[in-house]
């Protein structure tokens, strides 16, 4: 009875009654703001061990109300601990998450709109901001107009480059395993039957993709190495065709990239594009992270042959101030990923839709359903220009520089591959009496720098060469942070050299 009484002295938070969301919107904000302002006081890292958290929370959830003090002072003392900073200016693992205010504002308003834009109908701004942003963007990055709303293209907000390789595989799937059909091949069959192209340094989401379009029995993976900096070789590219097709494979699919993720390498887009169009495949450009690069004019050589694509994809959510997630795809031609993923149920059937004036963005992805993502999108390019785009970018890649010099001028550190954007490849040069090549010392060397919670790196293997990745790009990075990530390398390498 006493418990009872209790729980009735519990006052519900209402569902939604403004001044009171006020207050509360308040009081989160400021739970954020101070987060942001110690957030240096956090191991960059996470330091709990697997399982920490169910012996910290209840096995149940409560039967009555609780105070949000009391769920931020859980949120402090238990959830904390177990984040991995990704916002910290000393998180330079695998590639930057970015956000900025402006992405912020953008997603409070997506959220507080909370209008789930499937077709036009359902919210015809959320639809015909996103084509207008993406348009900017893509005029940013100068694609050719093919991909443009005024060249007969499309551009679409996904939630990952995952979603975007999958959306694209698909519609080429659909459209090749036609065109065996029509030879009589029952489509069963046809699936079988069509092969794909990646490297072995191409994200592993294409590998994903490719399950769940049942063709990953015929995907290739053709190895690379470091005589072209890991970049995919397109004599290596035209020998695989050549065995696929005479093995009665028909090759559908090629996937380039632009900036890979374990050293930043850019595949010959021109040459790769000039391949694909002679085989008919269809040409996707995942240029996740470093494709943000490409607004500069410096960097946008790297997208040489993107003209020969048929999709291209990047990241504002790696690098542009976008805060997760945001990936944006633009197709030349819609039609084939509209063939592959449109339905129309009679719920969903409308004046304007059925007199095809508009465009349905749930027929250009996976799911039904989507958010009000542009928003976050538009803020930013509104209130930081491209002009300050441009500039967050080059400071980055400034500081990246910054630290290759300061390996290459070392003595016991060396560079695995050349710099690129800004990302850096680096190891603790082995000894000559190492039978393992320095891969032990490094992989030490890694740990005892993430253990001390001060920064963050993650490593890869190249050519069977542990390396060390530094990614400079989370947002209030600053070339002092690189400094003092570099003096905590050495420190830790000093002392592994002392003990061994």
């Amino acid at each position: 009875m006493e418990s009872e009484a209790n729980g009735a002295d519990r006052k519900p938070m209402s569902i939604l009654e403004v001044e009171e969301w006020r207050r509360c919107a308040h009081q989160m904000v400021d739970f954020i703001a101070d987060y942001y302002r110690d957030i240096a006081t956090f191991p960059v890292r996470s330091q709990v061990e697997p399982g920490y958290l169910k012996a910290l929370l209840p096995e149940a959830a409560p039967e009555d109300p609780e105070k949000l003090d009391d769920v931020l002072a859980d949120v402090r003392t238990k959830i904390l601990p177990g984040i991995t900073h990704w916002q910290s200016p000393s998180f330079f693992a695998y590639y930057p998450s970015n956000g900025s205010t402006a992405g912020y504002l953008g997603e409070m308003l997506s959220g507080g709109l909370n209008v789930i834009g499937f077709s036009w109908i359902s919210s015809p701004a959320a639809t015909e901001l996103e084509t207008i942003v993406l348009d900017w963007l893509g005029k940013l990055l100068e694609l050719p107009q093919q991909f443009l709303s005024c060249g007969g293209g499309s551009g679409v907000i996904q939630g990952t480059a995952s979603e975007a390789v999958c959306v694209v595989l698909l519609a080429a799937r659909r459209r090749s395993a036609l065109k065996l059909m029509a030879q009589g091949i029952l489509e069963c069959e046809a699936f079988g039957k069509l092969s794909a192209y990646v490297s072995d340094q191409t994200h592993f989401c294409v590998q994903k993709a490719a399950q769940i379009a049942g063709v990953a029995a015929n995907l290739r993976v053709i190895p690379t190495d470091s005589s072209t900096n890991f970049a995919l070789s397109p004599s290596a590219l035209r020998k695989a065709l050549a065995e696929d097709i005479a093995s009665g494979y028909t090759p559908f699919f090629l996937c380039g990239t632009v900036g890979t993720t374990s050293s930043a390498a850019v595949d010959p887009l021109g040459e790769l594009g000039d391949i694909a169009q002679e085989h008919e495949l269809w040409f996707h450009v995942d240029a996740a992270y470093a494709g943000n690069a490409c607004i500069c004019p410096e960097n946008r050589h790297n997208l040489e042959g993107v003209d020969k694509a048929d999709s291209y994809c990047m990241n504002p959510h790696k690098w542009l101030l976008c805060n997760f997630d945001c990936s944006t795809l633009w197709v030349k031609h819609p039609k084939f990923l509209t063939d592959a993923l449109s339905t129309r149920p009679e719920v969903l059937r409308n004046k304007a839709t059925d007199a095809n004036a508009v465009v349905d963005l749930k027929d250009l992805q996976i799911p039904l359903g989507r958010r009000f993502r542009s928003l976050k999108l538009w803020f930013i390019m509104r209130l930081y220009g491209a002009s300050g785009l441009r500039s967050y970018i080059r400071n980055h890649i400034s500081a990246a520089k910054h630290l290759e010099s300061l390996i290459i001028a070392s003595d016991r550190f060396e560079m695995v591959v050349p710099r690129n954007f800004s990302l850096v490849c680096f190891r603790l040069k082995a000894h000559e009496d190492d039978s393992a090549r320095g891969n032990t010392l490094n992989a030490t060397l890694l740990e005892a720098v993430n253990i001390r919670g001060e920064c963050f790196l993650t490593h890869t293997i190249l050519d069977g060469v542990y390396t060390l990745r530094m990614a400079v790009g989370s947002t209030r990075t600053e070339l002092q942070h690189v400094k003092d990530a570099w003096a905590i390398i050495n420190h830790e390498a000093d002392r592994l050299i002392s003990i061994s």
